[in-house]
């Protein structure tokens, strides 16, 4: 067997590791849960939220990706925090978005928000207890920090996520207007976009010169493009959405190793490939696409994480990382 075989087969392996892993349930649930209505989204956090914080200056919200393994990126966030010097006064939330597969691993309570599949990555509705959109739970945590009772000296909010959580904070920072009463309160939100497969695009432009839109179809349907949004962002005109996006203020944090072709978690849909060959090249091409389309400028950057690929602990903990998420 060649060398080429051997790599391939290996990424097979890896592959089916990575789908086992998220189709035979989650390993560990997130201890705390965030009542909603009449259902509950489970968190993990870094500090107990349910009495005052007076320390608190900051909250990072942390996305974990497709394994949904909230608690390790909970973890990680820690760590950076304790390396940049900020964990005593940031409070850390990591957010779990369970889906259907996980009741098969765990006992979940009946009012546990799980969503379908990975569906929650795109904003859907959960399917049990009540159809809530996972960006509308991300909401529902925004309106809890921006409580000056609980959280007197809060100064900022991050929201972070990396590979499919960096897909999450993308959209939701398009679709999202919970951040607004935050700003209104001078609290400032700001996002951490790390190593995402892709990026919703505002119109039909995309970067490869040889795709062919005819033969992908869906290449320009959310979660690539705005055609067919969700009902979290009903009644919000493409226009408005791009015109709020580029306002705000997000780091595209990208690794400078992430540009394996083949990696087993890469989306290799034509929606995605259309966007660039892997996650380096597809966050270079959406960024020069963004500032093509707004050269007066953005309140946004691009930054690489020089020898690191896709491993979400050694971008948030790197030098590079530490600035973004601590603005340190």
């Amino acid at each position: 067997m060649g060398i080429r075989s051997i790599a391939s087969l290996i990424g097979l392996m890896l592959a089916c590791s990575v789908v086992q892993a998220a189709e035979h349930g989650v390993k560990e649930l997130s201890p705390e849960h965030l009542k909603i209505g009449p259902g509950e989204l489970s968190v993990g956090v870094s500090q107990d939220w349910k009495q005052p914080l007076p320390q608190v200056q900051r909250a990072l919200i942390v996305i974990h990706g497709r394994l949904r393994n909230a608690q390790t990126y909970l973890h990680s966030a820690e760590q950076a925090a304790t390396q940049a010097g900020q964990l005593s006064t940031t409070l850390v939330i990591a957010p779990q978005f369970l889906n259907e597969s996980d009741g098969s691993r765990h006992t979940l309570p009946d009012n546990v928000l799980r969503w379908h599949a990975n569906e929650w990555m795109a904003g859907a509705p959960a399917v049990s207890p009540q159809a809530l959109s996972s960006y509308a739970a991300l909401d529902q945590i925004l309106e809890r920090l921006d409580d000056r009772k609980r959280f007197p000296a809060l100064r900022e909010v991050v929201i972070a996520g990396h590979s499919g959580g960096a897909q999450v904070v993308q959209r939701y920072a398009l679709t999202t207007q919970a951040d607004k009463a935050l700003q209104a309160d001078g609290i400032k939100v700001r996002y951490v976009v790390a190593n995402p497969s892709s990026y919703a695009y505002f119109n039909a432009q995309r970067p490869i010169p040889t795709f062919d839109a005819a033969n992908c179809p869906g290449f320009n349907t959310w979660k690539y493009g705005l055609k067919d949004l969700p009902a979290y962002a009903d009644g919000q005109k493409h226009r408005q959405l791009e015109q709020a996006y580029i306002e705000r203020d997000i780091t595209y944090l990208l690794g400078a190793k992430d540009i394996d072709p083949n990696h087993p978690a890469l989306d290799k849909g034509c929606e995605a490939e259309a966007q660039g060959a892997f996650r380096l090249v597809r966050g270079k091409n959406y960024f020069e696409y963004l500032t093509q389309r707004h050269p007066q400028g953005l309140n946004q950057r691009l930054i690489e994480v020089p020898g690191v690929g896709h491993n979400g602990d050694q971008m948030f903990t790197s030098p590079e990382g530490q600035k973004a998420l601590f603005g340190e």
